[in-house]
């Protein structure tokens, strides 16, 4: 008896499941740790291997990187996070986080490479180039000047 009870009672909350629609939570803001975790990982990446962001501004020690990729997600995080309302969806949220880290990376390797270019500018004399001081010919490549007689 309490077999046919149990039976009933298991198809009744099966019938009821398939006739409720299906409401599914999901919530974009605030990220995981494991997402925030792979944004640290990506970030070190992108200042410590060669890139075309390495290319402009060069990359940073593993260590330094490493602190530097924690520093500006955390920053991110919390400039993301004092923006956000209830009535956000969590897209406008993480489009600021995105652009966030994005900015505080480009500022600090521009702020790391300004010293590093001021004192290579001190160590080396500004040189100008060996024909910048004579005066262009007209002609371009053959070196001649046409003249050109005009009527009165």
């Amino acid at each position: 008896m309490a077999e046919i009870d149990s039976a009933q009672s298991q198809e009744t909350v099966t019938q009821e499941t398939q006739n409720k629609p299906m409401t599914t939570s999901f919530s974009i803001w605030p990220p995981t740790q494991r997402t925030r975790d792979a944004v640290i990982n990506r970030l070190i990446e992108s200042l410590s291997t060669p890139s075309i962001l390495s290319k402009r501004y060069g990359t940073l020690p593993q260590d330094e990187a490493s602190e530097t990729a924690r520093l500006i997600e955390e920053e991110a995080f919390a400039a993301a996070g004092s923006t956000a309302s209830d009535a956000d969806d969590g897209i406008e949220i993480l489009q600021v986080y995105s652009k966030e880290i994005s900015k505080r990376m480009i500022d600090t390797v521009k702020s790391r490479s300004a010293p590093a270019a001021a004192s290579e500018g001190e160590s080396k004399p500004s040189e100008l180039p060996a024909d910048a001081s004579e005066p262009s010919s007209a002609s371009g490549l053959t070196g001649e000047v046409s003249s050109v007689e005009t009527e009165p």
